[in-house]
């Protein structure tokens, strides 16, 4: 690779909860390309996964407000403002200010000033991980330093943004890439052949997530000693669906002997404590709060099933192919989730997992009593999962692709 950065705009960094771009920011590392990670926000994640101690990168932070660093916004504005870059920007401005006049918009200026004022040395390019507010400053700062942008887009930055300001801004990058069938569709409508977009599966880095052949399969939910292991990792949000997982297995037949854990932090816990309270389920659930990657592998181990009832928030956020699922399903487990974008992407119903609508209590308890009762229905699905995950989602593949398209596209400038 020749001897320059690809600068990476992130909107918080290190996250817990997106392990899947700490693994691609690794991966390219390991491919051969430099990095310097640019990032929105300061984390608040109180631990880290061993992937982000492996980043080499250079990580630095663009101001997170602008009146905390007025002093940092203010020389970049009259570094930058002098050249002929900054006015051609200011239509492109000026223009998404007609739409959303808000401050968060001219924080997104602000913080491209920043970006291309204090530029990192050999910085070639610049991509954005999420087509909002990380896309937004990439674009600014591409037109203030007068280079080419690409975008990575995911799920609730494609569904949740207005498809015009969405098509406008990615109309501007070299290319984007998606991680679904269903957003690379909607993202090729919108463009319209203004500019490139590919599918590009996250995968896993199966390294660390090896194959785990020691689960026992005799669990069969008739042992008050021996309960079915049920597990579910995710932020507590809306669009992961636990209050539809709470009350999925508050219909569970009551002779029947599980435990459900949860892993993850967010904004509903204490809500989903009370609807589980509520429910009478109490002494059958383990809350276990944000865990390190390690921690979330051993608990993968230990259980038996892996649910999610992944949905469509009122606001159009929702997963793409939850990464979570993907690493349940390369440790065997069986897994059970809802037909919502790229899950069926993974799991085909009754092939290698269960799959039922979403919003419906009653399919998906009908799915988990199937699965608690049968431990041979288990293995045979879990089994089917693992085999698709290590054939089909290997994020080395994914690595190849993208360190094709930058390598395609530097030597043609």
């Amino acid at each position: 690779m020749r001897n320059q950065r690809l600068v990476i705009v992130l909107k918080g960094y290190p996250r817990l909860s997106e392990t899947f771009i700490a693994q691609e920011l690794r991966g390219l590392e390991q491919s051969g390309i430099e990095i310097v990670i640019v990032v929105l926000r300061r984390p608040t994640d109180t631990k880290r996964h061993p992937v982000h101690d492996e980043i080499e990168a250079e990580v630095r932070y663009l101001p997170e407000y602008l009146h905390d660093e007025r002093g940092r916004v203010l020389r970049a504005l009259l570094a930058v403002m002098p050249t002929a870059r900054f006015w051609k920007a200011i239509p492109a401005f000026a223009k998404d200010l007609t739409r959303d006049f808000t401050r968060n918009r001219f924080r997104r200026f602000g913080q491209a000033l920043v970006l291309a004022n204090e530029w990192p040395e050999r910085g070639f390019w610049l991509h954005a991980h999420f087509a909002h507010t990380p896309a937004s400053v990439t674009r600014y700062a591409a037109m203030l330093r007068g280079i080419p942008w690409t975008c990575s887009a995911h799920a609730k930055d494609i569904w949740t943004s207005e498809d015009k300001e969405l098509s406008d801004k990615l109309a501007g990058a070299r290319w984007t890439v998606t991680c679904t069938q269903s957003g690379h569709q909607h993202l090729e409508q919108l463009l319209d052949g203004r500019s490139a977009v590919h599918l590009s599966y996250h995968g896993l880095d199966l390294d660390r997530f090896a194959t785990f052949p020691a689960r026992a399969h005799d669990r069969d939910g008739s042992d008050t000693a021996n309960p079915v292991e049920i597990v579910s990792v995710g932020r507590a949000v809306h669009k992961k669906g636990f209050d539809t997982l709470l009350d999925a297995l508050a219909l569970l037949p009551r002779d029947l002997h599980w435990r459900f854990t949860h892993i993850g932090s967010g904004e509903k816990i204490a809500e989903l404590k009370a609807q589980a309270t509520r429910l009478g389920l109490d002494g059958r659930i383990v809350w276990k709060g944000a865990q390190a990657q390690e921690d979330v592998l051993s608990q993968y181990r230990a259980s038996d099933i892996f649910a999610l009832a992944c949905r469509i928030a009122p606001d159009g956020d929702r997963d793409g192919l939850p990464n979570v699922l993907v690493e349940a399903a390369s440790q065997g487990l069986a897994c059970v989730s809802t037909d919502v974008s790229g899950v069926p992407e993974l799991l085909t119903d009754g092939q290698n997992g269960l799959v039922v609508p979403s919003e419906s209590p009653a399919a998906l308890a009908q799915a988990l009593e199937r699965l608690i009762r049968n431990p041979s229905l288990r293995a045979q699905l879990g089994t089917a999962a693992e085999d698709r995950v290590r054939t089909r989602f290997d994020y080395h593949s994914s690595i190849r692709q993208l360190k094709a398209l930058f390598e395609q596209e530097w030597d043609r400038i």
